[in-house]
């Protein structure tokens, strides 16, 4: 084992990397109470529950496909990198997707598959670089950014803190409240454990919030034990609704609804390989993997790690898959090679026993959680020129209208189209790059002329 992983060559041991994996997984296993309590629209009140994907089965389908993706990750990229369910991808497929633009979770799983493959094939075939290279790094920052504006509203609104207002769309929530005062409870007990550079601050803010919230009366242990077998993961597995995909309402057009559906998969896709992108760049660099022009070393294997991961997180019932930025804290403790990750995939593994412990947690203790992880995405903005007015201009609407119409596409949309026209009319449209006008002119397209 220590051959295969070169643990010489990178001068690391077992115990680091046992110690790394264990990190990562600590980092990033809130995922697994804030996924399904996402995909299950536990928040939304007064919607049918046909559009309430099961907590349960999705905590087993995130624990797996988390699974999935950190072996591949591990034996075949051998990157000490941690995958599964991506924030910001849930909220899009949750909110966006299925909330918003009215398919059902079902297709929405279909739509997650489709952009797996197309990630691979991209991958394979080099169009990914031509994507990556034709999309200006304004943009890049701009969707990430806008994300995590998304992702902390959400947040914002689960804990009760912002809610609907008849007169001003939103106001203040009612600080008097127990929901609210609890999530602001946990918001300060993360955001000042993340001060101290806690290792799981996220983690530890989410366990702790929901204690505090047992004597509040927000939390019930009703029922409650430790340890049980997982829960069945039938109301998700091989969901996928391929045929509705493209037959969504009486009267839609198959170009539409085409149109339609390329839009979804697409955001998915754009949004999966930029994560996936930057968190092997930043993590690769931190772990001295690259070589003297800054590229990371066996970066394909990784990237099919996290499409493969895609396409079975989706078949197993739960939202795109993708590498994870909290993997820097494992390869600061020590991780260096994808025993690592391995690690971590054993973890996910032995977590699913532990369902009892999720079940309980409510929606307000991982409101501070979307947050907080909303705050961290918010750092690409500084790399945004917002001296040029022709780059911040699409900037900030992909970062604005994310959170303001509650849909992650149409900041995609509004900074595709803006860009070439603000560049067009500074006599710089011949450094956009073709596959910016088409996707502009598909997206005035969607917007005007098409039936929603």
């Amino acid at each position: 084992m220590k051959r295969y992983f070169k643990f010489d060559e990178l001068g690391t041991s077992y115990k680091r990397e046992i110690l790394g994996g264990l990190t990562t997984f600590l980092s990033m296993a809130y995922i697994l109470a804030v996924n399904p309590s996402m995909l299950s629209l536990a928040s939304v009140e007064n919607i049918p529950d046909s559009m309430r994907m099961d907590q349960g089965a999705v905590f087993v389908a995130t624990a797996l496909a988390a699974l999935v993706g950190c072996l591949f990750m591990g034996i075949i990229a051998k990157y000490p990198i941690g995958l599964a369910p991506g924030m910001g991808l849930n909220a899009f497929f949750a909110y966006s997707v299925v909330l918003g633009l009215g398919y059902t979770w079902q297709q929405a799983l279909a739509a997650v598959f489709i952009s797996g493959i197309l990630f691979i094939i991209m991958s394979y075939s080099g169009i990914r670089k031509g994507i990556v290279d034709a999309l200006p790094q304004s943009l890049k920052n701009a969707i990430t950014g806008g994300i995590g504006l998304f992702i902390a509203f959400i947040g914002l609104i689960n804990g009760h803190i912002i809610v609907d207002d008849p007169a001003t769309l939103v106001g203040f929530g009612n600080f008097t409240e127990p929901r609210t005062v609890l999530a602001l409870i946990g918001l300060a007990i993360t955001g000042i454990l993340m001060v101290r550079k806690v290792r799981g601050s996220i983690l530890i803010g989410i366990v702790a919030t929901t204690i505090i919230g047992i004597p509040m009366g927000v939390v019930s242990l009703e029922g409650f034990s430790l340890v049980s077998a997982p829960p069945s993961l039938a109301p998700t597995f091989m969901k996928m609704d391929f045929a509705g995909l493209l037959n969504l309402n009486e009267g839609t057009t198959i170009f539409s609804a085409i149109v339609s559906v390329a839009t979804v998969v697409i955001s998915f896709s754009l949004v999966d390989m930029f994560d996936t992108i930057g968190t092997l760049v930043g993590t690769a660099t931190q772990a001295n993997m690259v070589d003297e022009k800054g590229n990371v070393k066996n970066m394909g294997p990784a990237l099919y790690a996290d499409a493969i991961a895609t396409s079975v997180g989706a078949a197993l019932g739960t939202s795109t898959t993708t590498t994870y930025v909290e993997s820097a804290a494992g390869v600061s403790e020590g991780g260096r090679t994808g025993l690592t990750a391995v690690v971590i995939a054993a973890l996910f593994l032995g977590a699913i026993f532990f369902w009892p412990l999720v079940g309980i947690v409510p929606a307000e203790a991982t409101a501070p959680a979307l947050m907080i992880v909303g705050v961290l995405m918010m750092s690409s903005v500084k790399n945004i020129n917002f001296g040029d007015f022709s780059e911040a201009m699409p900037a900030f609407f992909t970062m604005a209208i994310m959170p303001l119409s509650y849909s992650i596409a149409n900041g995609i949309a509004a900074g595709m189209i803006i860009y070439p026209i603000t560049k067009i009319a500074t006599g710089k449209g011949k450094e956009v790059h073709p596959a910016i006008y088409i996707l502009a002119i598909l997206f005035i397209l969607r917007f005007t002329v098409l039936p929603k």
